[in-house]
């Protein structure tokens, strides 16, 4: 895997964003995409839809596949299969807390304990959910129109309008 790496330069950080790969690695996004399907473990995804990260471990093993892809002309499966006989790429076990900084699970407790407390604000304390139902709302007082006049009381007023005209 050295000489891959070496072929491609892969910048000193830690984690990578999907367009960052693609243009490390020079392959389209949907590539990259459909590597993600048949390789589950590539890429961490933050949160549930939010956008995939990639550790560096992460982007050396999409080197080697693209390698073992284009290079050796190996199948999907057949470079799955290289890949597990091979092992874990180097640093694949660095716990994402380690990228993430150093006081990211402090910061997701306290999060956690922030949530559990409006909940029991929510809850009245006793562990059963109440919530008061919106106040509700003064009704809006209906906008006067003004009434049109009927067709016959314009023809009235019409009738009327000629009258002073003729006089």
């Amino acid at each position: 895997m050295a000489n891959n790496s070496a072929a491609v330069e892969i910048p000193k950080r830690a984690l990578f964003k999907a367009a960052e790969v693609c243009e490390i690695v020079r392959v389209e996004p949907y590539v990259l995409r459909s590597w993600e399907c048949e390789f589950p473990g590539l890429g961490v995804a933050k949160t549930p839809g939010a956008p995939r990260i990639y550790r560096r471990a992460d982007v050396e093993q999409v080197v080697r596949m693209k390698h073992l892809l284009l290079v050796d002309g190996l199948t999907l499966a057949g470079a799955r299969k290289r890949l597990e006989e091979e092992g874990a790429p180097v640093g694949a076990d660095t716990p994402l807390d380690e990228l993430l900084g150093r006081h990211a699970r402090e910061r997701i407790t306290e999060v956690k304990r922030g949530l559990r407390a409006l909940l029991d604000l929510l809850s009245g304390g006793d562990g059963e959910l109440r919530l008061t139902p919106p106040p509700a709302a003064r009704p809006r007082p209906m906008p006067v129109a003004r009434a049109k006049p009927s067709r016959s009381d314009r023809s009235r007023a019409a009738r009327r309008n000629d009258q002073r005209r003729a006089r």
